[in-house]
């Protein structure tokens, strides 16, 4: 039933104030309000066409080909900044109608998404992000085989994406039906279309929680400004992410529980914009949900090793509650992992079993970010700030709304659930490096929604109290400079390190060539393998990256880098090495090079008469192994 408000009015009959939003977040202005909401109709298409105007005269102004220690960060201009804060300033007005509009908040939070992620497929002219480019080999190899090969020993334990191969096989797919050469035609355009995905999704999973639309519009628009650790690029995370996303948010709307929702039901013990509970399910019901749920946990498990048991654990957390205790479900997605991993995944899984008792306990060393070393350099080093502060910020915000919105959280209690639920995970294996970021990665849904409870007041009712007023007043300002700073540490921690991910076509071109040079068997070095085409042909060449290792160690292989490499080699294998520009960036800004470290390591080895150098150009270098009959490889 439609809840109206009550206005005090003066003796003529005009309305002495505006109505406060009810509890869906709506806002009826009558008299003078009227006025203002008309000022509000015009005002939110104007401000959403300036503000994509400003991106669009923004995007010929920037000079990315010159990006050096800030990234992308520095090449931005002014009238890229002043259209987030004018989309900023829009969004905020459009939420003053958010229960009778929601159509402008919704295009508020695409043209963000736009505006933040869009700049590098309408801009780069070659990948953005070395591991799409590695995806993209992936798919070419599946193409030009014809098959899946789990089992098989290919260089850098490439066989994996074999073993769960459904997000190429999809984009295989895509690539044969528009009749493109490859994935790379598209592939920087991933976290827009991901984006543009997981909106309605996100507004589902919200919406399960609460009726005011102004906290469901503020929660995604935070969940997008958070969303920086760039695990929305042309991956199996992602679309992974997405479908764990879907499953959570059918769970927590479709398989309530008979009877466990007890007083949840009861407006007068419910925060004023909490949902109430969904309508329970009978059995029956939840059985036929799992059967349609099964081809989506399959899915899951087909792209990612990660996310089905992230989506375990998840499930088992809600099982904690009455609510949604459907030991069923846990079990069919437990068994749907496990028949997988013991199956397709099985070379993999069994190599991580094997780790885990190094890995099971050390928390310091699961939590860590990154392969070795520390980031250095202006940019990497802000952007590995700004990341740590955003999550640091969402988190604080997020337990203020936990602290203060109780009635709130109790009827939400499983979505902290399912957020907090990934965190042991730090206990079990540090996932190369990335768990830190993975953890945060299927918290921020949650995170975000009470970091924007925190942040929106609680609607519902004529402004009664004095109390009331101080808090609205509070949020007025508090609101729009949080969004604005968590917009200004989003930029650094998505784009800081954007020389290391953008990398010119003549240099890609270069790698091309150098491995193509390799006879079947042959093997190519490179400091590391983030950059594009660092994997081509890795179905028929082996890839050494030598300086992935800790920091000791490669200022040990640097005082004789020649004959480092040498005593590594398997004897008669054709080899080559390639170090490029990027390599250069990468392994300084990652800290797995000292300072110079890769300047050293390319003229000693350039010196040296154990390598020939093959081409040469300002952009990078490629190098044949050539020992000479007293001087040949230690390895065998």
């Amino acid at each position: 039933m439609q809840r109206h408000v009550s206005v005090p009015v003066t003796e003529g009959g005009v309305p002495a104030q505006s109505a406060a939003p009810d509890r869906r977040g709506a806002v009826r202005p009558t008299g003078p309000g009227r006025a203002a909401g008309l000022v509000d109709t015009w005002l939110a298409p104007a401000l959403l066409a300036i503000g994509l105007g400003l991106w669009a005269i923004s995007l010929p102004l920037v000079d990315f080909r010159s990006m050096d220690d800030f990234g992308l960060l520095d090449r931005l201009p002014v009238l890229f900044y002043v259209s987030l804060l004018v989309l900023t300033g829009g969004f905020l007005v459009t939420l003053r109608r958010a229960g009778t509009s929601p159509g402008w908040p919704l295009l508020y939070c695409v043209a963000l998404l736009i505006a933040l992620k869009a700049a590098p497929a309408v801009l780069y002219d070659s990948v953005r992000y070395p591991w799409a480019s590695k995806h993209d080999a992936v798919v070419n190899t599946l193409l030009g085989a014809g098959e899946l090969r789990p089992y098989a020993a290919l260089s850098g334990n490439m066989s994996a994406y074999d073993q769960w191969p459904g997000f190429f096989t999809l984009n295989a797919a895509l690539v044969r039906a528009f009749g493109v050469e490859s994935t790379a035609v598209y592939l920087n355009w991933a976290p827009i279309v991901l984006g543009l995905i997981l909106l309605p999704v996100l507004v589902l999973l919200y919406r399960t929680f609460t009726e005011d639309w102004r906290l469901v519009w503020t929660a995604v628009w935070i969940f997008q400004l958070a969303n920086w650790v760039g695990q929305d690029y042309l991956a199996p995370q992602g679309f992974a992410y997405v479908l764990h996303l879907t499953v959570l948010a059918l769970v927590l709307r479709h398989f309530v529980r008979p009877g466990s929702a007890g007083r949840l039901r009861d407006r007068t013990v419910l925060d004023p914009a909490a949902a109430a509970v969904p309508p329970p399910t009978t059995t029956r019901q939840r059985a036929v949900g799992v059967l349609i749920l099964s081809p989506l946990i399959l899915g899951i498990n087909a792209v990612h090793q990660l996310t089905p048991v992230m989506l375990c654990v998840v499930l088992a957390a809600l099982c904690l509650t009455r609510r949604y205790r459907n030991l069923g479900l846990l079990a069919v997605a437990g068994l749907i992992m496990l028949a997988w991993d013991l199956t397709m995944g099985r070379p993999l899984f069994m190599e991580t079993l094997g780790t885990l008792k190094e890995s099971l306990g050390r928390l310091t060393q699961n939590s860590r970010a990154g392969y070795a070393g520390q980031l250095t350099g202006p940019g990497p080093e802000l952007a590995g700030a700004a990341g740590i502060t955003m999550t640091l910020a969402v988190v604080l915000f997020a337990g203020v709304a936990v602290l203060v919105r109780r009635r709130l959280v109790r009827s939400a209690l499983p979505l902290l659930l399912a957020s907090a639920a990934p965190v042991p995970l730090f206990a079990v294996n540090d996932y190369g490096g990335e768990m830190l970021f993975r953890v945060y990665l299927f918290g921020l849904p949650g995170a975000a929604f009470f970091a924007a409870a925190a942040l929106v007041p609680a609607a519902g009712g004529a402004r009664r109290s004095r109390g009331a007023r101080v808090r609205r007043t509070v949020a007025s300002v508090a609101l729009p400079t949080v969004l604005l700073a968590l917009t200004a540490g989003f930029l650094p921690a998505y784009y800081g390190k954007d020389a290391m991910y953008y990398t010119p076509p003549v240099e890609s071109a270069l790698v091309t060539r150098a491995i193509d040079r390799l006879p079947e068997g042959g093997l190519i070095l490179a400091t590391s393998g983030s950059f594009p085409q660092a994997l081509h042909r890795y179905d028929e060449v082996e890839h050494w990256f030598f300086a992935e290792q800790e920091l000791p160690e490669n200022e040990k292989m640097l005082a004789d880098p020649a004959r480092y490499l040498a005593d590594r080699l398997p004897r008669g294998v054709t080899a080559h090495v390639v170090l490029t520009r990027t390599q250069d960036i990468y392994t300084a800004g990652e800290g797995l090079l000292p300072p110079g470290g890769f300047t050293v390591l390319r003229d000693r080895l350039k010196a040296s008469p154990l390598f020939r150098t093959v081409e040469e150009h300002p952009y990078g270098i490629v190098l044949a192994y050539t020992p000479s009959n007293t001087t040949t490889g230690g390895a065998s």
